[in-house]
């Protein structure tokens, strides 16, 4: 049984947890994410094109508050922040998708699972209300991206996703959380359309605003 004590003592310890929390996009104090920076992760839509000429979507550019939360849910462990931002994601995705359409995420490194424990495009798009369809993943020995140059990040993923089952023609849509060169979103659709998926574009959550095709 529940008692006054037990609503008191969760009160208390919420309350230390506020106050000791800082807002994920400014710093702020008391907040997890103060309400100038919650306005500021709502989505802004962006358009862009990879480098082999796929067209896609983002719902917000990398910079800013945006990507200081992305870091914190990417690199602390703040999942949280995942329905903000998720939010975001839906904003743009949703208008994209026919009942027909499956969602694909573009599959994380293994690398990072095990040290995050969740699949950061997996987890926003179930904060965008849509249930993704896990049909990628990396073949051994390649390397996570956040520290490779744009020549690099092309030849690390060249070859390096392959799909589960086959197409059949379903029509696709690609789906990741950040997109800097676009060589990702590439190679997920080519590994996508040799199982016979009908790839009809990519939406991000957020894609870095100085690549060349942004805009």
């Amino acid at each position: 049984m529940v008692t006054k004590d037990d609503v008191a003592r969760v009160g208390a310890e919420l309350a230390a947890f506020l106050l000791a929390a800082s807002c994920a996009g400014c710093g702020e104090p008391g907040a997890l994410l103060c309400g100038r920076c919650r306005r500021a992760v709502t989505a802004d839509p962006q358009a862009g094109t990879t480098p082999r000429g796929m067209a896609f979507r983002a719902a917000l550019p990398f910079e800013g508050v945006t990507a200081r939360c992305i870091r914190r849910l990417k690199g602390e462990g703040d999942t949280f922040l995942a329905r903000p931002l998720g939010a975001a994601l839906g904003e743009v995705l949703l208008p994209a998708m026919t009942p027909m359409t499956w969602v694909v995420p573009v599959p994380t490194a293994r690398a990072a699972f095990r040290r995050r424990g969740y699949r950061v495009p997996e987890l926003l798009l179930r904060r965008a209300g849509v249930e993704p369809q896990r049909v990628l993943t990396r073949a051994a020995g390649t390397t996570e991206q956040k520290r490779l140059g744009a020549a690099a990040r092309e030849e690390n993923v060249r070859g390096a996703m392959r799909a589960r089952r086959s197409g059949r023609g379903a029509e696709t849509l690609i789906v990741d959380d950040v997109v800097t060169t676009g060589a990702t979103l590439d190679e997920a659709a080519r590994a996508l359309e040799e199982a016979g998926f009908r790839v009809v574009g990519a939406v991000a959550l957020a894609a870095t605003p100085r690549r060349e095709g942004f805009g």
